[in-house]
């Protein structure tokens, strides 16, 4: 009788026995696949974003255009506007500085005389959708403007002499970024659209930077020596003196997002650079110590390949990964060029990829979106619906009025930044992306101060874990492939 009585309870108990071993079972599969702590993981608003380029200004020239496109966008649930306003040696709006400089030959006013860049907030803002304007020339100007011919000094060169080179946007030459008038303008240029617009960040790109090859101009070759006692290397990928440049222009940006944030602290500043190995080694561009270094607020990193497998690699590196835990990251798509059509679902893979990656997406750029595309433009139009079938709103910027009696033509006084180390920097925190330069390995970091003459390279060797770079397509500029 005490046994049958004690059997129910027994069963009951080997009931509960068993669910807790799933329960069990089910948090040690968690803990092997998240091993890090949920409450750790920071989560940002996705940016859905697109570039309105100089190949778009027409289209937004017309405040009734304007106000339906800005509509269409936002009832497709984007976000995040990037509208060039430094273009070709131009700047798309009113500009006392360019004035000043006598650069601007034409007015940057719209159809209906108004200020087309004002329109644009006031539209976008109307629909709750962030503007960033997008300096997208950055230190790069066609050798004609009249930006090069009133300040040909400004300009660096190779060690041949020789100052141009071949883009995206065709012969462009450089500014060199080391030198302080260039960078007291580019300062300016970025302050005067701070100050003078309802603006919620302002963004830079890959061509915030320098072409590895250039730097061999009087003052940089002055500059370097007097830091270093030593001149720069023949070689112009030398680990040493690709790293002094990099932290010049990292300092620049320093002191640039001091500046801005002084004028308005909760704007946000963007990026939008190669993958890390490119931007690095060929363009000087160190973005990951700036997310480190908290430069800038948000990261939208060019990834223009003209296949799903050549995309989703590059996606899913080391500095991907860490950037998406300190920034909100996207992932920039190229929806087509005139020349160049994407299919729909290439671009439907790829925003798939992006986000089950965790990352959010932008597009290069509002025509190529539906009216310049392989497919109808309702179709793609009812693809992008599926693709974003809820909003994914960003907070407006809490923008902080300019300082009392603000004058865009003063000289400005940026906050004082440390000067540039001329050792290599230390190690830093986070994820190691390792920088290495094809075929050899990267050489140790050099005693300090430094020592009279440059290392010995070290021998080549296979490159160790880089995959190789996809076959580009010619019809696409090849420097827009990161």
């Amino acid at each position: 009788m005490a046994i049958a009585n004690f059997m129910p309870l027994f069963r009951w108990f080997r009931r509960q026995t068993l669910w807790l071993n799933v329960l069990g079972g089910l948090l040690v599969t968690l803990a092997i696949v998240l091993p890090f702590p949920l409450g750790a993981q920071t989560v940002f608003p996705e940016i859905r974003g697109v570039w309105i380029t100089n190949n778009d200004t027409v289209h937004f020239m017309d405040q009734t255009r304007t106000r339906e496109s800005v509509d269409l966008l936002a009832d497709l649930n984007f976000n995040t506007l990037y509208p060039v306003v430094w273009n070709s040696g131009y700047v798309l709006y009113e500009s006392a500085i360019a004035k000043r400089e006598g650069i601007q030959p034409f007015s940057p006013k719209g159809d209906q005389g108004q200020d087309v860049l004002a329109d644009l907030i006031t539209q976008a803002h109307r629909r709750k959708l962030l503007v960033l304007p997008w300096f997208e020339f950055g230190f790069m100007a066609p050798p004609f403007s009249e930006l090069v011919k009133r300040h040909p000094t400004w300009l660096t060169q190779r060690q041949d002499g020789s100052q141009t080179s071949i883009s995206a946007a065709g012969e462009v030459v450089w500014l060199n970024p080391f030198r302080p008038e260039v960078q007291q303008f580019m300062t300016e240029l970025v302050m005067e659209v701070v100050h003078n617009y309802d603006i919620d960040g302002v963004q830079f790109d890959d061509h915030t930077a320098l072409p590895n090859e250039f730097g061999y101009d009087p003052y940089t070759i002055a500059l370097y020596q007097q830091e270093t006692e030593q001149a720069p290397p023949k070689d112009p990928k030398d680990a040493n003196w690709t790293r002094w440049r990099a932290d010049k222009i990292t300092a620049f940006m320093t002191q640039l997002n001091l500046t801005i944030k002084a004028a308005k602290p909760n704007i946000l500043v963007s990026l939008s650079p190669a993958t890390y190995r490119l931007a690095y080694n060929t363009y000087l561009q160190d973005w990951l110590d700036w997310v480190r270094k908290g430069i800038v607020d948000e990261v939208v990193v060019q990834v223009y390949r003209t296949s799903l497998p050549t995309f989703q690699e590059p996606i899913r590196r080391a500095e991907f990964q860490e950037a998406k835990t300190k920034v909100p990251t996207a992932v920039g798509i190229l929806t087509g060029l005139p020349t160049k059509q994407v299919p729909m679902p290439l671009v439907t893979a790829k925003v798939r990829e992006a986000t089950g990656q965790g990352m959010g997406t932008a597009f290069f750029y509002y025509k190529t979106l539906w009216d310049v595309a392989p497919e109808e433009k309702s179709a793609r139009i009812q693809e992008f619906k599926r693709l974003f079938p809820y909003p994914a709103p960003r907070s407006l910027a809490k923008i902080v009025p300019p300082p009392i009696n603000a004058d865009p033509l003063a000289p400005l006084s940026p906050p004082s930044v440390p000067p540039v180390s001329p050792r290599r920097a230390p190690p830093l925190n986070g994820i190691p992306i390792t920088v290495e330069f094809p075929g050899q390995v990267a050489p140790p970091s050099p005693s300090f101060p430094p020592p009279l003459s440059s290392p010995s390279p070290p021998p080549p060797r296979p490159q160790d874990g880089f995959p190789p770079e996809p076959t580009l397509d010619e019809t696409i500029p090849t420097d827009w492939y990161p």
